[in-house]
């Protein structure tokens, strides 16, 4: 029998400012029909929780609020009903509550989120839904486990969505965690990588992670004729696009009949692109939101497959939560901020 304390200490924002993040003390949750009470370990930042923080990313969030989304615990209470758990098991919630398979609903994608508008992980005892969560790779610590449900997924769903296959080529953009997990992801189906980033040192870095060219778009400002250059000419089968105002670049870097993720916009929110980019080259663009409960579980057995290790780059307390988050919007990470609770 675990011993439930009645309070837990838990991160929390009072303002939409990373300066209001604070500590507080707040009453442990009871699990309901169907859940189970979950002991975090560890969780991680991903770009969205910086982007929740300005209070525009999601609209008339209440305050305050618990960030970010991403997590790895142990159950600790089930319960009533709850069978396919049993206490002591590791498991890491699934960022879209709710969605197991397919496509997730308009009510899922905007309502059942953790880290906002669901309370999130940066607190000692989360309750989440029995079926909300899944196993994660036994070769992977809680630190490690982590960091996969938001930018691991999201590289995995990126490259399912553009059919990655032996020989193709794939164009990643910096060296944050969604870029670093589609290049092991792209590696381990035998893709070729190309990464682009402003740093030398960043992109030696992703060379030893296997990445076939890289290219610094400082140096590069055209990087996309770069890109096309070391492809041929031809272009890439596959763009990740990370940036989303860098969306004309990706492009123009891409293949007759290629395909573009879009899954990110630390480059800004807007995008202004010529239709011939599309229509002549025929190529496919989609919007990538994570993945389901499904697309988790395969990623998952690929990486236990594979010997797949997230690149972590930093480890912080529950009590250095804002400092984390200070040295994630500095962009001088590499790989994954983590956060031991």
């Amino acid at each position: 029998m675990i011993k439930i304390p009645a309070t837990m200490k838990a991160m929390a924002a009072k303002a939409f400012s990373l300066d209001a993040i604070s500590l507080i003390e707040r009453e442990v949750p009871r699990p309901a029909r169907g859940e189970i009470l979950v002991k975090v370990a560890a969780a991680s930042l991903n770009y969205r929780d910086l982007a929740v923080m300005t209070g525009t990313y999601i609209p008339n969030l209440p305050l305050p609020f618990v960030p970010a989304s991403d997590a790895c615990g142990v159950v600790v209470e089930l319960g009533e009903g709850v069978s396919q758990w049993r206490v002591g098991d590791r498991v890491t919630p699934l960022y879209t509550q709710g969605w197991h398979d397919g496509l997730p609903t308009p009510q899922q994608r905007a309502t059942r989120t953790l880290g906002a508008p669901l309370e999130g992980v940066l607190q000692e005892y989360i309750a989440v839904p029995a079926e909300d969560a899944v196993r994660p790779p036994e070769g992977l610590s809680d630190i490690e486990a982590a960091t996969l449900p938001i930018a691991a997924l999201t590289a995995w769903s990126s490259l399912a969505e553009g059919g990655v296959k032996p020989g193709d080529t794939v164009l990643l953009q910096g060296t944050g965690g969604v870029s670093l997990f589609a290049l092991q992801f792209a590696k381990a189906a035998g893709a070729r990588v190309i990464v682009t980033s402003s740093s030398d040192e960043k992109l030696e870095r992703v060379r030893k992670l296997g990445a076939d060219v890289t290219i610094n778009y400082r140096a590069n400002p055209q990087w996309e004729i770069a890109a096309r250059e070391a492809t041929g000419g031809r272009g890439a089968d596959i763009v990740v696009e990370t940036g989303g105002a860098t969306l004309p670049q990706s492009l123009a870097a891409t293949a007759f009949g290629g395909f573009v993720a879009v899954v990110g916009f630390v480059a800004g929110y807007e995008a202004k692109i010529q239709l011939r980019q599309l229509i002549g080259p025929m190529i496919r663009v989609q919007g990538i939101a994570v993945g389901s409960r499904a697309r988790f579980e395969a990623m998952n057995r690929a990486i236990t497959a594979n010997g797949i290790k997230p690149v972590i780059d930093t480890k912080f307390s529950l009590e250095e939560a804002q400092k984390a988050f200070k040295h994630m919007e500095s962009g001088a990470h590499f790989g994954k901020v983590v956060i031991a609770i």
